[in-house]
């Protein structure tokens, strides 16, 4: 379950010069998972879970700039990328390793405050409709809007559920497979929760995108 993560921070680079929000919500659990494909293989039938989210709207990867060298850094675009990173390693992930007995998932979980919002204005949050004029959560399942323990759900539905047997590469959400949008189009609306914004964007789940992603990770942790 690759769950770790970090969102919206200001721009910072990790000791190899690496985005630290693609180095830690991609290139970590790529790292941590290839690395574990011996045993994986030998358990006759591994799950892998990636949790990502519907952040994976706000940007696609920019495989010719990912660490944010040449091109203007936002906070959102960059963790929108790493999110989108997270379902297209499912993705290839999947394809290649299915022959093997794993199968990997890549998992909305819903908009959950806790501590990983913690660089995201209250104020900003608030409009966006996340919290209430008190600033708490607002719990609003129907919205996509959870507690953890929902949001916890379909992970583990990913990672157990016999309704998956032959199932693999795809990305999650509300204890479901999820749709697929028509539109390719980064969202826009950062921050709000927008009426019928649900789903995977076409981009996050080609297949050309995430061979492209698995070589490119494996350049960047010089593991070719």
């Amino acid at each position: 379950m690759n769950s770790a993560g970090i969102m919206a921070n200001p721009l910072t680079r990790d000791a190899r010069g690496y985005e630290s929000q693609f180095a830690t919500n991609h290139l970590g659990h790529f790292q941590l998972a290839t690395r574990l494909l011996p045993a994986l293989r030998k358990a006759g039938g591994a799950r892998v879970v990636a949790v990502s989210s519907r952040g994976h709207r706000y940007s696609a990867v920019d495989f010719e700039d990912p660490n944010f060298e040449r091109r203007e850094y936002t906070p959102y675009s960059a963790y929108g990328q790493s999110k989108t990173a997270n379902v297209l390693f499912a993705v290839e992930l999947d394809r290649r390793e299915q022959a093997h007995g794993i199968r990997a998932f890549a998992v909305h979980p819903g908009s959950i405050i806790t501590h990983l919002a913690r660089n995201a204005d209250r104020e900003i949050l608030r409009a966006g409709g996340f919290l209430d004029e008190n600033y708490e959560p607002i719990i609003d399942p129907a919205r996509g809007l959870k507690t953890a323990e929902q949001g916890a759900a379909t992970q583990v539905w990913c990672a157990v559920s016999p309704k998956l047997e032959g199932y693999g590469g795809v990305y999650c959400e509300d204890v479901d497979i999820a749709t697929v949008h028509t539109s390719d189009v980064p969202d826009t609306e950062v921050l709000a929760v927008t009426p019928g914004a649900f789903g995977v964007l076409p981009y996050a789940i080609d297949p050309d995108n995430a061979q492209r992603l698995w070589k490119l990770s494996e350049e960047l942790l010089d593991q070719g």
